[in-house]
């Protein structure tokens, strides 16, 4: 069945306006982002009970961004988290007992979608791609390249840690937490500048 941009739904937007709003956010309309806005959607319709929810974003590519434009979970207020496992996968999960969803783009479902197989697998380069025909086929193939399935997020990971006393670095004389040592994580090294 084919979809055009205007009935196909990403949660409470029409495809065209998510990609209008990706692309302000973003800066383009990836490839990436727009799988992450369906697969967002597909979680929070499966994600079981509960209001309070945090996600996981098992890839820094493009899916952050697609739960940030449509949930209130965001890297800055820590109810996004990245754990980079390289694999397209977010969960949705219930803060406080860690029931959870995790939707991930199913390789086996892409058999028939040529475009999005092509560029999920980087069969070739991004410049010979036709990126029309890769976005009117994401839009088309919506949710039925995703798969889902129930998790229990661990409760050391639910843990929220508590705030640590702020101290003045005795070498820069910047503030950081207390934690990190006698001296602050960039006077001992940790940043990519000299």
């Amino acid at each position: 069945m084919k979809h055009g941009t205007s009935d196909r739904k990403i949660g409470p937007l029409t495809a065209e306006e998510y990609i209008e709003k990706g692309k302000s956010f973003h800066g383009s309309m990836a490839p990436g982002l727009l799988i992450g806005g369906f697969m967002v959607d597909y979680a929070r319709k499966n994600l079981p009970g509960g209001e309070f929810f945090d996600v996981i974003s098992e890839t820094g590519h493009c899916l952050p961004d697609a739960v940030q434009l449509l949930t209130p979970c965001t890297i800055g207020n820590g109810w996004l988290k990245i754990i980079d496992t390289g694999r397209f996968a977010i969960t949705f999960y219930d803060k406080s007992t860690g029931d959870g969803v995790r939707v991930y783009l199913d390789p086996k479902k892409l058999e028939s979608w040529e475009e999005i197989n092509s560029w999920f697998f980087r069969l070739k380069p991004k410049k010979e791609q036709d990126s029309e025909k890769l976005v009117a086929e994401i839009i088309d193939a919506g949710p039925e390249i995703l798969s889902h399935e129930p998790v229990k997020v661990r409760s050391d990971f639910l843990a929220r840690p508590h705030k640590e006393r702020i101290v003045l670095c005795s070498s820069c004389g910047e503030a950081y937490p207390e934690g990190h040592g006698e001296k602050c994580m960039g006077c001992s090294g940790l940043l990519p500048f000299i």
